[in-house]
Order: structure tokens, then C-alpha cells, then sequence
């Protein structure tokens, strides 16, 4: 069984008991939560697609640990000109592993 759910306005195909990162949510670690925009359950050969959403339905799961992404580096420069600036930037993310797929 395998769920495709939307979280932070990217999409994941999760199944039980895996562990993902996913943009960050608030919530402390060692907390539950029921992630409710379910776009499609498979469970063996049925197939339940929602429009957009399933209602009545949702993914459980606990929250691991918060931390931040690798860095990404930006750079600006025009040449002759001397002018140069460099930047970087850390995203922050919420470790969750999947508990249970509801209908």
C-alpha cells in the first residue's frame, strides 16, 4: 500500500514506515501528525484517485527531528566591474516517518 500526498506545495509517494523530509512543520519531535491532502491511495490492485483531494482521509505520522538542508551558494557578479557578491542559504526541513496510510 502507497499513498501520494502534498506537503509544502511538493508531492510525495510515501508507503509505511518510511522515513522522508519534507518542508518543515511546527510541531515539537515525538509528535504526531495527520497529514490530511491525500491526492491517491493504492492499495494492491484498487486504486483511489481524489478531485483534488480524498476526503475523509489522511496519513499518520511522527515527526523525527528539525534541521536544515546542505547549503546552496549563489553568486552574483558583472565582470569588469568589480563587483561581486556571494550568498548562501540553508532549508530548513521536518524529518517524518510514515505510521499509517487511513481511508
Amino acid at each position: 500500500m502507497y499513498a501520494v500526498i502534498q506537503t509544502g506545495g511538493k508531492q510525495y509517494v510515501v508507503t509505511q514506515g518510511e522515513t522522508l523530509k519534507i518542508e518543515k512543520l511546527s510541531g515539537e519531535p515525538g509528535a504526531e501528525v495527520n497529514l490530511s491532502d491525500v491526492l491517491l491511495i493504492a492499495d494492491d490492485n484498487k486504486y483511489h484517485v481524489g478531485r483534488p483531494f480524498l476526503e475523509n482521509t489522511h496519513v499518520s505520522a511522527l515527526i523525527k527531528e528539525h534541521g536544515l538542508g546542505e547549503k546552496i551558494h549563489m553568486m552574483k557578479k558583472k565582470r569588469k566591474k568589480g563587483y561581486k557578491v556571494k550568498k548562501g542559504h540553508r532549508q530548513p526541513y521536518t524529518a517524518i516517518q510514515i505510521i499509517n496510510i487511513n481511508l
